[in-house]
C-alpha cells in the first residue's frame, strides 16, 4: 500500500495489514462463530474482539469513541469490538475479562489503567487470551500481555543518545519527585552510562514545584561544568519550569535543553524559554489527522493518548485481514517488521513492552519542527 493510501483510510489499518509478513508459528484458527456480547458494540464482523476501559470517565469515553472511528474507517477488517467498563480497578477488569472469555473474545484491548490490565492479565492468561493494554507501567507487560503506549524510559533512551551523538558530554537533570521522575532517572541513568554522557547533577523537585526556582539556580551554578540540561516534564508544569529558566538565566541556549514526548504540547512550544530545546515523540502527522477526524464526528478534540486504542483497534481488524487463520497468534503480534499505526512505527517485543520509532523535534519560533525524522522501518532505527 502507498502511504497516501494508508493515510486516506484510517492511516494504521491498511498498514498493519501490510506489514505482517513472513513465516508464523502454527496457533489455533479465531472461532468465527458469532457470539452474543451484551452492551456497546462496534461493528459487525464476524471476529468478537473485546474493549476494557474505565467508561465513567472522559478518557474511557475518549478511547471507546477512538476505537468507534477505527472501526468505521476500515469496515473491511471483520471484527465487532465489545466495549466493557472495567471500573479502572484490578476486580472490575477481572470480571470483565471474564465476560470477553464468555462470550468469545479473540483478543482483549485495553484496559487503560496498570492495576486493571494486571486484573484482566490474571483472567486472560490461562485462557490463552491476548491482551493489548494501553498502560505505560512496563511491569504489567509479559508474554501474551502487551502494552501498546508510550513507555517514557523510550523518550529517555531517545533524546539522551541523540544528545550524545551530537557531542553532548555532561548532562544536568531535573525531575519531578514522582513516579513518572523515578522512572526517568533510572532510565537516563542507564542511557547516560553506555553514550558516554557524564551526570553531573541529577535532582528532583516536589510535586508543588515551590522548590523548582531553587533547584534551578542549583543547576545554573553548574552552567561552566555542563553542556546539556534534561527536564522531561511538560504539560501542565510547563510554566513553572519556563519562569525557573528564565530566573536563572538557563533559557536562551546557555546550555542545550533536552525534553521528552511530554512537550509534544503548545505549551512547551509556544513558550520562548523553551526556544532551542530538543525533544523526542511520535510523529505529529498522523496524530494531526486522526485529531481532525475524531474532532469533525465527536465534535471535541480527543486527548493525545486517544489514538492508542484507534491504533488497538485498527491493528485488530488489520491482523484479521492479513492473517484471518492466525490473526492474533503470538508470532504475528511480535512480528519483528513492526506496524505503522497513527503514532508511527511500532512493535510489540516478546515480554510484551512495546518499541516504538520516534522523531527528533526542536523548538523554534514558537513551534516544534522536525530535527530528525521517525524511521519508517525497524531497519532504517537501527
Amino acid at each position: 500500500m502507498t502511504r497516501r493510501a494508508v493515510a486516506g483510510l484510517g492511516l494504521a489499518a491498511l498498514a498493519a495489514a501490510c506489514t505482517t509478513t513472513g513465516n508464523q508459528p502454527a496457533a489455533p484458527a479465531v472461532s468465527t462463530t458469532p457470539a452474543r456480547p451484551t452492551g456497546d458494540v462496534l461493528g459487525s464482523g464476524s471476529v468478537p474482539v473485546a474493549l476494557l476501559l474505565p467508561l465513567s470517565s472522559p478518557l474511557g469515553q475518549s478511547f471507546r469513541n477512538a476505537a468507534a472511528l477505527a472501526v468505521s474507517d476500515f469496515p473491511q477488517g471483520n471484527i465487532r469490538i465489545s466495549v466493557k467498563d472495567d471500573g479502572g480497578s484490578d476486580q472490575g477488569a477481572r470480571a470483565a475479562a471474564q465476560q470477553a472469555i464468555a462470550e468469545g473474545s479473540q483478543l482483549i484491548l485495553g484496559p487503560i489503567f496498570s492495576p486493571a490490565v494486571a486484573g484482566a492479565a490474571s483472567v486472560a492468561r490461562p485462557a490463552n487470551l491476548p491482551v493489548i493494554g494501553f498502560s505505560t507501567d512496563v511491569s504489567v507487560a509479559g508474554p501474551g500481555v502487551y502494552l501498546l503506549s508510550f513507555p517514557p524510559q523510550q523518550d529517555v533512551e531517545r533524546i539522551v543518545t541523540y544528545a550524545a551523538s551530537q557531542g553532548k558530554r555532561a548532562m544536568a537533570a531535573l525531575l519531578p519527585d514522582s513516579a513518572y521522575g523515578m522512572v526517568a532517572e533510572a532510565a537516563l541513568r542507564e542511557v547516560a552510562g553506555r553514550s558516554g554522557i557524564t551526570l553531573v547533577s541529577v535532582s528532583r523537585y516536589a510535586a508543588s514545584r515551590a522548590d523548582l526556582p531553587q533547584k534551578m539556580q542549583a543547576v545554573a551554578a553548574l552552567a561552566g561544568q555542563i553542556d546539556s540540561l534534561f527536564v522531561p516534564e511538560g504539560g501542565d508544569a510547563a510554566g513553572a519550569i519556563a519562569t525557573a529558566l528564565t530566573q536563572s538565566g538557563l533559557a536562551g541556549g546557555r546550555v542545550q535543553l533536552l525534553g521528552s514526548g511530554q512537550w509534544d504540547d503548545t505549551r512547551v512550544s509556544a513558550n520562548p524559554a523553551f526556544a532551542g530545546g530538543w525533544y523526542a515523540a511520535p510523529d505529529k502527522t498522523g496524530f494531526e489527522l486522526f485529531s481532525a477526524r475524531y474532532t469533525a464526528k465527536f465534535g471535541t478534540p480527543p486527548p493525545r493518548t486517544a489514538s492508542l486504542a484507534y491504533d488497538g483497534a485498527t491493528l485488530a481488524a488489520g491482523l484479521v485481514r492479513a492473517v484471518p487463520q492466525q490473526p492474533f497468534a503470538p508470532g504475528v503480534l511480535t512480528n519483528r517488521d513492526g506496524f505503522i499505526g497513527v503514532d508511527g512505527l511500532f512493535r510489540f517485543e516478546p515480554n510484551g513492552q512495546i518499541r516504538r520509532g520516534l522523531a527528533i523535534y526542536e523548538i523554534a519560533n514558537g513551534a516544534a519542527r522536525v530535527r530528525v525524522a521517525a524511521p519508517r522501518s525497524f531497519t532504517a532505527a537501527s
